[in-house]
This record gives C-alpha cells, structure tokens and sequence, in this order.
C-alpha cells in the first residue's frame, strides 16, 4: 500500500465565502469583503454577509447584465451550456482515438438531492448503468461523503472511489509500479476534524432541523431542513467553534456548511491525481469526463476546461441557469442516466463495428 501524505504548517483559516455573484472564486473587487468576514471570524461580529452567501449555497444563478424574462436567460444559457445529450454525438467524436474516464459526483447527479443526507439512495437503474459504464470506461465516484458511505450508496466494485472531497482516495493498482496506491492528504487532521465533530453535535444540537454529518476528513453541518430565520444562530454557532481552529476552514455546498482542512486540495487536485494515477498525466490520448451539481465540482470543471487546451469535458446537473465553467448540461440524475446509457450503447457499437 503506498501512502502519501501532504503536511502543510501554519497554515490560517480561510473562509470561502461564494457570494451571490461569484461562484467559481471570489473576485479580487471582493477582497475587502473577505476582510471583513474574516475579522468577523476572529471577533464576532455580524454574519449577514455569510448567511446571505448560505441563501446561495447552490452554484450561482446566472444573471445577465441585460433584463430578460426567465424564457430569454434559459436560452441564453443553454446557448452557452447545451445539453449533452443533444451534444452527444459531438462529445463522442472528441473522443475518438482516446481513452474516455468518466468521473461523477454523487449526490446530486446519481442520487436525487433529498431532504435527509442518510436517504440519498440511488436507483437500481442508475447502479446498473454505472456498471455499464465502469465496464468500458476507467469510473470515478468523487464525493464530499467520506469513501465508505459513499461505497455504501453505489454499492459497486471495480470502480474508483474519491471521498471527502478527494482527502481519501483508493485507486488500487497504480498503472506503473503495479501497488495499490491510496491517498489521504488531510490525514493529520483526522483527530481534529473528529474534535471538532463532538463540539459541533453538542453546539448544534438545540437548532431544528441542523444535521452535523462526519465524512472522516472533512464535517458538514446540513442546513435543508433548518428555518431560515435560525440559519444567523446556526451560523454563529459554527463559526464559533472554527475560531479555536485555525488549521481548518469553512465552505459551502448546497445547503450545508462544509468544515476542511485549510489545505490545497479540492476536487480537481483529486481528478489531476487520478488521471496520473491512472497512467494519463499531461496525455493527449485521454478524454476526461466530469459530471457533477455543486460548488465543488467547479474545481473539477475548471481543470478540465483549462486541461491540455481544453481536452475535458465539464458537465453540470441543474435545471436553472447557473455560473459554471462546465461546457454542457444535464437538467437532473435521470438525464444522467440517460447519457451514461447511450455512453454505453455507442461504445458497444464502435466495438462491434471494429471487429
């Protein structure tokens, strides 16, 4: 089993805050808002700012600088986001001649978004196309869960499976040294995320509705079912516990806030570990695919829409126009099934037609 840790020292907490007109980074014109919120951290003092940034936890809404009506912005964004199952013949010729990787999120894109995180159960038709899928195509399950549950969820081996945001990675045999290659680079803050943990079940516990779920390397602090008049004390609760703890930051999901190490690593630092892991790093013989709904998933869209002169393709799940570095669109996990399945079916024709 080969083991690689990254360590990082003083490293300060860094407060991510998505802001309704920024999803993919918080521009530089935000930079003394940033102060600010993190002066708030360190002193207590108003949060409006956080828990409007809570109201937008979703990837931003995309918002022309022109009045539309709704009609005119779907077109808009479609136009710049078409589907991907109306672009499947497109994507499909962008992979000839290389090796396709699939990489998918799971909550979100195979699981419908649900009220309880612990039933984000997905179907018995989407395990089977992913199945399908995985047969012909090196698969990755890249998650905010931690590794086991979402193991749990999918139910199926022989794929790749990235947790925590990509902090626990189990790749299996590495292309080139032949071992079994895992990859956990928050390691050393396992004690503290667990620390934190106790303290946040304790603090949350009074507010309806606030679920504190622990995915190993990472926490996060659920807030679907939490009204919104009480999402200021839920705020205030949790940054008052990240102020002893300085090493780990705060983040946004779709309705939950996200507890991490403050360290370099997100989803595309997952994706670029596991396309080298898998023997493609820096190759022009590999079309990485990446299909997910949230925040997170951005970090993946932007390494493969910056990859090799754009050799990746991005794919966003939502059904309402949103900031996005993605290229296409799926509008909901059955669209996603739908294009996992004529993924499917058009490798096994090219296979046929080749023999």
């Amino acid at each position: 089993m080969v083991k690689q840790n990254l360590v990082i020292s003083d490293a300060s907490i860094s407060l991510e805050i998505f802001a309704a007109e920024s999803c993919l980074e918080v521009p530089a014109a935000s930079s003394s808002i940033i102060k600010m919120l993190k002066s708030e951290s360190q002193h207590g003092g108003k949060i409006t700012t956080f828990v409007a940034s809570m109201r937008n936890s979703s990837p931003t809404r995309f918002r022309p600088t022109e009045v539309r009506s709704e009609m005119d912005e779907q077109i808009s964004w479609v136009t710049h986001h078409p589907s991907a199952l109306g672009m499947f013949d497109q994507i499909v010729h962008a992979s000839r001649g290389k090796q396709i990787v699939m990489f998918l999120d799971y909550d979100g894109t195979l699981s419908p978004i649900v009220q309880d995180p612990d039933g984000a159960f997905m179907s018995d038709e989407m395990r089977e196309a992913v199945k399908d899928t995985a047969s012909y195509f090196p698969t990755a399950i890249v998650s905010g869960r931690c590794r086991d549950k979402v193991y749990s969820f999918v139910r199926l081996a022989g794929l790749i499976y990235a947790g925590s945001h990509g902090m626990d990675i189990e790749v299996g045999d590495d292309k080139k040294s032949g071992e079994d290659v895992s990859f956990q680079p928050g390691s050393e803050f396992l004690s503290m995320i667990d620390e934190v943990y106790k303290i946040l079940l304790e603090r949350v516990g009074s507010i309806p509705g606030a679920k504190v779920e622990t995915n190993k390397y990472c926490l996060g602090v659920h807030f679907r079912c939490v009204d919104e008049k009480k999402w200021s004390a839920l705020a205030e609760q949790v940054k008052s516990v990240l102020k002893g703890y300085p090493k780990l930051k705060l983040t946004l999901g779709r309705k939950v806030i996200e507890i991490r190490p403050a360290i370099k690593w997100d989803k595309g630092n997952a994706v670029e570990f596991l396309l080298k892991s898998l023997g493609y790093a820096n190759s022009d013989d590999v079309l990485p695919v990446y299909i997910g709904d949230d925040r997170t998933d951005e970090d993946a869209f932007k390494v493969l829409r910056d990859r090799n002169r754009g050799q990746g393709i991005g794919i966003i799940v939502s059904k309402v126009p949103k900031e996005t570095a993605a290229a296409y669109s799926l509008q909901e996990p059955s669209e996603v099934m739908e294009f996992l399945r004529r993924l499917v079916d058009w490798k096994r024709y090219d296979l046929c037609a080749s023999m």
